[in-house]
């Protein structure tokens, strides 16, 4: 059980490690909210969103889920138009940022839409999580190995996303001091349409 513990933090640490639209988004959260606790309906979901594809990657749905070529094209194309449009939102918002207030702060129900739709509505993700966790879980034979790796692959998000918002958060406050929050939701807003770019590419590739 301590070699499933150890593979599945691992494997987990390699795949969120690098800095994609959901780690974006979470730092950038935690960067404009005015405290730490106003970017926790952003990593909750993010967490809660991540969790539930680990178990069902490590407990045998990757297999179906990779070969519904329609749905998966489908939650592809509902992800690229809600990135296009959440950027433009964010773009927006640029103009309306003053150094002394939290206006660019997302409120608990965009945070909560937007972690969600880049957790479940990105097939990058879903590949990485079905596909890559999922097969590797398939070399546990037993229950109580597999539940091991998939609870160490959970954990691991859990923190990395505490992480990303503590450190974003503390970035933040910096920029505030320095009147940039502006430049904050333009490089968002930049990142969630580059996100969509790649996403229509994946979707036209991956088949």
């Amino acid at each position: 059980m301590l070699l499933a513990v150890l593979h599945g933090a691992m494997l987990s640490i390699a795949l969120i490690l690098p800095i994609g639209m959901q780690n974006g988004f979470l730092l950038s959260q935690g960067a404009l909210q005015k405290r730490w606790v106003g970017a926790l309906p952003a990593l909750i979901t993010a967490g809660i969103c991540d969790t539930l594809l680990v178990g069902l990657a490590v407990f045998g749905v990757s297999a179906v889920a990779l070969h519904i070529v329609w749905l998966r094209d489908a939650f592809g194309a509902v992800g690229v138009l809600f990135l296009l449009y959440m950027g433009w939102g964010t773009w927006r918002d640029r103009t309306k940022v003053h150094p002394d207030q939290s206006a660019s702060a997302w409120p608990p129900g965009r945070q909560i839409k937007f972690a969600a739709s880049v957790s479940l509505l990105n097939p990058h993700a879903l590949i990485d999580t079905l596909a890559v966790i999922g097969g590797s879980a398939l070399m546990y034979t037993s229950r109580g190995d597999r539940l091991a790796f998939g609870v160490a692959c959970a954990a691991v998000s859990w923190f990395w996303f505490l992480v990303l918002v503590t450190v974003g958060h503390v970035a933040g406050r910096a920029a505030v001091r320095r009147s940039s929050l502006g430049t904050i939701n333009a490089i968002s807003a930049i990142m969630m349409w580059a996100s969509a770019v790649y996403l229509s590419y994946v979707i036209l590739t991956f088949h």
